[in-house]
């Protein structure tokens, strides 16, 4: 089961990029600690209410994915995680949490994106603005109307969606996001967390690896009961 798995994993793995580029979080203060070292404060940090899920909501494996849909090492990895939800659709869910290292045009997207969550089209929404990237964020370019079409093609409402934009709920949301940023000391993106275990070393094969271990840890205590 797992070998098949795993060579399933690895065909996709090959054909999503032969290199990655991190994303580098220039705009972040690297100085500031916005919260303590607290192992129970940071494990509570990784996924709040209204943190974006794909896959099954109760699933036992839980990825967290601090993501950037301006960063093209996100994107690149995008059709990897989507991949791991397919092959373990009741064992492994997907959380995003917001990391605008991009500046204006991240900002921006983010706020497309929870509002797409807020309309229940965060997934297909998603899924446009990474496929069709390099026409609104293309080499620190910012072309807003773009964001909008794009997603509006998706399934967005515009018109709800232009005041919905601008709300304090949706700007709460990006701090607090951005606070757990700092209070896990992410430093790019993406950045991966596999049932609370950050994902060290880095790379598509370590997530694929990971998932797997945990996969069928559970699958074994699920059999032990």
């Amino acid at each position: 089961m797992f070998k098949k798995t795993s060579f399933m994993l690895a065909g996709t793995l090959m054909l999503t990029a032969a290199i990655v580029m991190v994303s580098k979080p220039a705009l972040l203060d690297m100085q500031a600690e916005a919260a303590s070292e607290n192992g129970a404060q940071a494990d509570s940090s990784l996924m709040r209410s209204h943190s974006p899920i794909l896959g099954q909501a109760d699933a036992p494996v839980t990825i967290v994915e601090f993501f950037d849909p301006a960063c093209e090492a996100c994107r690149a990895f995008y059709p990897l995680t989507k991949r791991i939800l397919e092959t373990y659709p009741e064992k492994v869910r997907l959380i995003v949490r917001y990391t605008p290292f991009h500046g204006d045009v991240s900002d921006k997207a983010i706020r497309v994106l929870e509002v797409a969550r807020r309309q229940g089209v965060f997934e297909p929404v998603l899924e446009a603005l990474l496929a069709r990237q390099e026409q609104w964020a293309s080499h620190g370019s910012f072309d807003e109307s773009a964001i909008l079409d794009i997603a509006s093609e998706a399934g967005l409402d515009r018109a709800a969606a232009e005041e919905q934009l601008i709300s304090a709920d949706v700007q709460a949301v990006i701090d607090q996001d951005m606070a757990d940023v700092r209070a896990n000391h992410i430093r790019q993106t993406p950045t991966f967390f596999i049932n609370g275990e950050p994902l060290d070393p880095f790379g598509m094969q370590a997530l694929i690896d990971a998932v797997e271990r945990h996969v069928q840890a559970t699958s074994e205590a699920e059999d032990g009961q």
